[in-house]
């Protein structure tokens, strides 16, 4: 009972957690597209509306634990509504290596049909997306329980708060890499340096939605080494 109670408890403050990341989210997505459209800037603009689709996963993300929470003594369910999450996590996975693809697509066709870089305004969408997603991290990451180990054991399983954790990685990450070629391409004019850096950074996106795919659908199917 003590177990169950310590898990419903983790879950709470991973709902709580994820709705604040949502508002900060939507927040500084509007604050982009806003300014975006103020100075004419493509780039805040279109960092303002990828912004929107990492709103969405985390949206998906919290209408599992509402739902979760509301079919808990549900006989709807045979085993429990605790599925719910898990099949959140295999949707927003799903999306998370849709961007990694897109990524690698859009980086491909840069490499080979390359376009011409403001680089000052590109070097400040990514440091705006690095923050935004510093600050996301921090949330996600904050400590709620005096017993942290067994809280990050529970973490882990939770396929539902890990897989929007690692669509805000997934975006730090990009940005972190941006920032990095977008500043050697200003220094000695290596335009492509952008696009290997992207394809490198969908390839690592994609490494993480096939380890989030494999364990959402062992649980899913009932595989054995499944909690």
């Amino acid at each position: 009972m003590e177990n169950h109670e310590h898990s419903h408890s983790v879950s709470e403050n991973n709902e709580k957690k994820t709705l604040a990341v949502i508002i900060f989210t939507i927040i500084m997505m509007c604050v982009e597209i806003a300014y975006g459209y103020i100075t004419h800037s493509m780039a805040l603009l279109a960092d303002g509306y990828h912004m929107g689709t990492h709103a969405l996963a985390l949206g998906l993300t919290y209408i599992a634990y509402i739902l979760t929470r509301k079919f808990a003594n549900s006989e709807i369910f045979l085993n429990g509504p605790d599925k719910i999450g898990t099949l959140a996590g295999y949707t927003s996975s799903i999306f998370l290596g849709l961007t990694g693809i897109w990524i690698i697509i859009e980086a491909l066709e840069r490499f080979f049909n390359p376009l011409k870089i403001d680089f000052n305004d590109a070097i400040l969408v990514a440091i705006i997306g690095l923050v935004v997603n510093a600050v996301c991290i921090f949330i996600m990451e904050g400590k709620h329980s005096h017993n942290h180990e067994h809280q990050e054991k529970e973490h882990k399983e939770d396929y539902n708060y890990k897989a929007a954790y690692y669509h805000i990685l997934a975006d730090a990450l990009t940005s972190l890499l941006a920032i990095g070629a977008l500043l050697i391409g200003k220094s000695f004019h290596i335009v492509f340096l952008d696009s290997i850096v992207g394809i490198l950074g969908g390839i690592l996106i994609l490494s993480w939605t096939i380890n989030l795919l494999i364990g959402t659908v062992k649980i899913l199917l009932d595989m054995k080494d499944c909690k």
